[in-house]
């Protein structure tokens, strides 16, 4: 039976692509079947032939050494940096919820361990015009729970625990956070997360810093944290 997981963040560049790709490849070295999966990526080149390359796919694919086809990894791709409800209105392709559904539950036929990314931070919009998707309603559509990555620096207590709030209002179970761009001995962020700890009531799962190329946490409680995917 397949098991998901989503990863969100407390907002946009925290490097939720690069630590979903130390997830992946933790679950890859251990010989689990192991995916990535994301509803829409923006800001994305193309390739000489005009078509768009799904970058955050891509560096996943190399970092987890995974053999999981790209085009199977996201159903929007858009060129444009911008969140996906405003590059799709200049582009086109606007998000569908049944095309992210299918997508997703393809993949899962095919894997044990899907792990799906966000765009952005909880509250970002990947369609607007056609269809108001936010991204807790994929979240809530596909029954999946939560890990939160956050920044180790300052201004981190705010921005998690707002949105641990906020999921926590939305039925949206948070399982805990992973800190980016730690250094270790450092105080003040020591004292954040700490802090996160106790305002939220959340786990700290691991700290990462900037290189790391394994993610510092026993495989089994990696594993622990997914759940069975429900149609």
């Amino acid at each position: 039976m397949s098991k998901g997981l989503f990863i969100t963040g407390t907002g946009t560049d925290l490097g939720k692509t690069y630590i979903a790709g130390l997830i992946v490849k933790k679950l890859a070295d251990a010989k689990q079947s192991a995916a990535y999966y994301k509803a829409a990526m923006s800001g994305n080149d193309r390739r000489a032939d005009g078509s768009l390359i799904p970058g955050d796919a891509l560096f996943v694919q190399k970092t987890a050494g995974i053999s999981q086809p790209l085009e199977e990894m996201c159903p929007y791709v858009y060129e444009h940096a911008y969140s996906p409800h405003l590059a799709s209105r200049i582009e086109g392709h606007p998000v569908q919820m049944d095309v992210v559904k299918a997508g997703y539950y393809k993949v899962c036929s095919a894997y044990d361990f899907v792990t799906m990314e966000g765009s952005g931070g909880i509250l970002c919009p990947i369609c607007f015009d056609e269809a108001k998707i936010q991204l807790e309603d994929v979240i809530r559509e596909l029954h999946l729970p939560s890990i939160l990555i956050a920044d180790a620096g300052l201004g981190t207590i705010n921005s998690v625990v707002l949105t641990v709030e906020y999921m926590k209002a939305k039925n949206l179970p948070v399982k805990g956070i992973i800190y980016n761009h730690y250094h270790g001995n450092d105080v003040m962020e020591d004292d954040n997360i700490f802090m996160c700890e106790y305002m939220t009531g959340l786990p700290t799962l691991a700290k990462v810093k900037d290189g790391d190329t394994e993610l510092a946490m026993d495989v089994q409680d990696l594993m622990a944290l997914y759940e069975e995917v429900k149609a």
